[in-house]
């Protein structure tokens, strides 16, 4: 069983490593994260954030189908910015406004090893952006601004002390 890595652990700050190959272990990874991420009861997750620094994250959204994401690359993201409240499995309790791209094109494989491209917007694409970030070793408080991103962090070690 996979447990989720939380804030302050170093994998969470490091870009992810390319799946060479996509085999039993990459699907097994997926169930993993998909079990964890249920556990959570979030709609999205990366494999850093259960301590795997591979290209690998899912996403599980009402109203869409459960999807596996390996290798993603970002092809064109909207102009148009929205701000909407975002919470993170590795940042329990703590809930923010993020200004992110209306929309995204996303090119990746699944599970199978088939490459497929997404264009989505809304809800859908705010998690695909939030779970790609975690690709790249950065987390949703990083794209605060920094006295924003200060007070969010003092927030959270109140929170998790409490």
């Amino acid at each position: 069983m996979l447990e989720i890595v939380t804030f302050g652990s170093e994998i969470l700050n490091k870009k992810a490593e390319p799946v060479a190959e996509i085999g039993s272990e990459v699907r097994t990874l997926a169930e993993g994260m998909f079990d964890a991420m249920d556990r959570g009861r979030g709609v999205g997750l990366a494999a850093p954030q259960v301590g795997s620094s591979l290209k690998v994250f899912v996403t599980n959204i009402e109203g869409d189908q459960k999807r596996v994401f390996i290798n993603p690359e970002i092809v064109l993201t909207s102009q148009e910015q929205v701000e909407y409240e975002e919470g993170c499995l590795s940042l329990p309790r703590l809930y923010l406004d993020v200004k992110r791209p209306e929309s995204v094109r996303i090119q990746a494989w699944n599970e199978r090893g088939r490459p497929f491209t997404i264009e989505a917007g809304g809800f859908l694409a705010r998690v695909m952006l939030h779970e790609y970030d975690h690709l790249e070793g950065l987390l949703f408080i990083d794209r605060l601004p920094p006295a924003k991103r200060e007070k969010a962090l003092a927030q959270y070690r109140k929170l998790s002390k409490g």
